[in-house]
């Protein structure tokens, strides 16, 4: 189980780049993963679907009848954009990648932004 200190371990850290995904980038997005899964059921929120890709990856969370989605940047060009410009936004479904509106949060206060965009605050 990964902690808020496990992800701020990579503030200002430099990603390997390359065709292939480095193991750092891997350890990173399990770790990432593994908190977001960690603040679902904390909530009461159901981690229903990640996409994960070269050196960003975006899921969506579920509350009852509501989505919401979420994406970070490519953390070898934008760094601690993953830390501090997380992209959410409602969504209809987990395959809705046009949603709402764009909301931006930071990593501390993501349960609290997520939990706004499903109404619970």
């Amino acid at each position: 189980m990964a902690t808020l200190n496990d992800l701020k371990e990579y503030l200002n850290y430099e990603f390997s780049s390359g065709c292939y995904t480095g193991e750092d980038y891997k350890s990173f997005q399990r770790k990432y993963i593994n908190y977001l899964k960690t603040l679902s059921k904390e909530n009461g929120w159901e981690l229903c679907k990640v996409l994960k890709n070269h050196y960003e990856f975006s899921a969506f969370f579920k509350f009852k009848d509501k989505y919401v989605y979420f994406s970070i940047s490519d953390v070898r060009f934008f760094r601690n954009e993953w830390y501090n410009n997380i992209l959410i936004r409602t969504a209809e479904s987990d395959s809705d990648y046009h949603g709402g509106y764009n909301c931006y949060s930071t990593l501390p206060i993501l349960n609290f932004r997520i939990n706004k965009l499903f109404g619970r605050c």
